[in-house]
This record gives C-alpha cells, structure tokens and sequence, in this order.
C-alpha cells in the first residue's frame, strides 16, 4: 500500500540548509527581519504604482483584472521590485539573519479580492527571487549569510469558524481548498530560492494543518524536506488563538510537523505577549521564535513604540532564556531590527528541552 505524503515526507532526506540553520542556532540567537507592510506604508505609493501604470489592466496582459490593486502589496513584487528588494537589503544590513518574502496573501483564496488568482506562481517566484537578491546583495558586502523564508499567510477565511452568526454550522472554505491553494504558493516559492518555508500568523490551526499537509506534498514532489517555521498568533488577553487555543495546545497541534521553529507573532507587542511565549517555551522540543509588533496601534492604526522600547522588551525574552529567533511584525522597522539584533547578541540561545 502507497503511504500517504505525510508518511512518506519523514523518510525524506533534509534540506541542507536546515543543519547550516541549526548550527548558527546553536551559536546565538537568530534575528528575523521586520514589518514589510509598514515600510510600504512609508512609499507613498498610488494605484499606478501597483498596476505598474495600469498595465495589468490592459487587454492581452499576463495577469489581467479589473480590480483595483492599492494596498495588494503582494503585486509589488511584480510591478516594484526594486522598492521591494530595498526593503529586504534594509532588514539585512539592519542585522537580519532571515528574510521573509513579501508574500503574506499569495495565495488564490486571498487573491481572489484583487481578481489575480491566475498570478499565484509567477507572485511566489518572483517574490523568493527578490529577496534572494537582497540576500545575495547583503552577504557580498559584509560577508554574512542570510536565508529567504518563503512567508505563507493565513488567508483571509477560517476553516474552523462559520463567518455567519446564523449559521455556525457553514464554513467559507475547506481544508481541500486551503491545501490545494498553499501548496501552489509554496512550490513557486521553493522554485523562486526560498530556504524555509514560513507559515506565520496563525489564528486558525486548522488553516495551519492544511498549510503542513500541503507543504508535506511539495517536500515529497521536490524529494526534499525544507526547513519548516511555524508562528501562531495570540488575539487577546485570553491567551488564546481565534479558534481557541492555548500557546500549549497549539504546540501540540503542529509538532508533528517537526518544525525548526515554533512561535508567535503580531497581534501583540512583546510585553503582552512575553507570557505565552514563555509558556510555548516550557513545552515545545524545538527551537522558539517570537516577532511581536511594535507595541500596540494607536488610535489612528500606527505604531508608537520606539526601537529602543520594543528592543528592551525583546532582549528580555532572550536574557530569560525564552528565544532562539525573534524579530519584528507590524510597525517594526530597520531601526528596530537593529535595536533588537544589539539588544539579543550579549545572551546565548534558549536550550531546547530533551
């Protein structure tokens, strides 16, 4: 009998990029980069930007749509990628180890919004291909390795939770449909020069589990395991994911995927955060990654926390032995990986339980 792809991908032999990751790991505590979003924000870029002067629009495009693109950052990597690779390069040489590529909603079922569901692999390659050269750039001029991680977001539906009050029993979409559409993002991203595949920003498990399946499918196409990076999201002072979990029983929903990493992200600034990281870190066997936002928004959506403040509070996750990764999400910038690249170096990485 044929063993099914989640079976199969244990006997798959490991990326080599996964024992160059855990050898630095082993040194000192790995930095992610920041917030994609919020440097884009600082662009002041218009509906031409997006649309590359309306070409996407036009008859006969590759892609064609006639939906407005404002605010579909994913299409940056298409029409701007030069702005988008100075992004990159400006985490990199902030200190950032790992890059990840400016492809949180590329994916058909989050596309769908913006009518370019038929660009999902030309937006997964290209956005790998972006950030490998800002990779690339970074390490030619100081010497040092950084490695792309193919960023897969949760899409904008829910698996678990009905989205009509009226009927909880009705989903807007399937685990079927959440597999088949992460695994098209993740072969163009791996096909693009992704080193690891991050699926981030979590509040769904069930979303995450179609997201592991799928990537268990592209490992055994390729006939290769890439490093996996897996980071929930905490909603609010109940400790809990969206669908309800606990830091605890997250961790136990997706060990068996053997992640390289395990974490948490947005949603909270670190000082919210700090407990369930600290939980998810007395019970996960492997390595642990947190990247909060830059505190909390304000009224008007923006972030206030300063560099130094988010700094401080990051490195006292690492002075307390909770992190081997950590990094930035919303409203983080250059200036903040910086500050927290200084602020984790003095403390040696969290000894992953036996």
């Amino acid at each position: 009998m044929e063993k099914p792809p989640l079976m199969k991908d244990l006997t798959l032999s490991a990326s080599p990029v996964l024992d160059e990751l855990r050898a630095l790991a082993a040194e000192r505590i790995l930095v992610l980069d920041g917030a994609m979003g919020t440097m884009i924000q600082t662009l002041g870029l218009t509906e031409e930007d997006y649309s590359a002067n309306g070409h996407i629009h036009g008859p006969g495009c590759r892609h064609h749509t006639d939906h407005p693109q404002q605010g579909n950052n994913d299409l940056l990597v298409l029409t701007k990628p030069d702005a988008i690779e100075d992004i990159h390069y400006q985490f990199a040489m902030a200190g950032a180890d790992i890059l990840e590529t400016n492809t949180f909603s590329g994916t058909t079922i989050a596309q769908a919004d913006y009518g370019l569901e038929g660009a999902i692999h030309d937006l997964s390659v290209a956005g790998a291909q972006v950030a490998r050269r800002a990779a690339d750039r970074a390490q030619a001029s100081d010497g040092k390795r950084r490695f792309v991680a193919g960023a897969v977001g949760p899409t904008n539906r829910t698996a678990s939770i009905s989205p009509d009050v009226n009927d909880p029993g009705f989903r807007a979409v399937t685990f079927d449909d959440l597999r088949r559409a992460y695994g098209q993002q993740m072969e163009g991203l791996i096909e693009g020069g992704a080193d690891i595949i991050l699926i981030e920003t979590i509040f769904d498990t069930l979303n995450a589990k179609a997201a592991i399946f799928a990537a268990f499918e592209v490992f055994d196409k390729i006939g290769q395991r890439v490093p996996l990076m897996i980071s929930g999201t905490i909603t609010d002072a109940s400790g809990r994911t969206l669908s309800g979990q606990t830091p605890t029983a997250f961790w136990h929903s997706v060990s068996h995927a053997r992640p390289f990493t395990v974490g948490l992200n947005c949603a909270l600034g670190a000082e919210a955060m700090r407990p369930h990281i600290a939980e998810l870190a007395g019970v996960a066997d492997t390595l642990t990654c947190a990247y909060p936002n830059a505190g909390l928004p304000n009224a008007f959506g923006g972030y206030d926390e300063t560099p130094e403040q988010t700094a401080a509070q990051v490195g006292g996750f690492a002075r307390d032995g909770l992190v081997n990764v950590v990094g930035g999400c919303c409203g983080t910038t250059p200036d903040h990986i910086r500050a927290i690249a200084e602020a984790v170096a003095p403390f040696a990485p969290r000894a992953v339980p036996a």
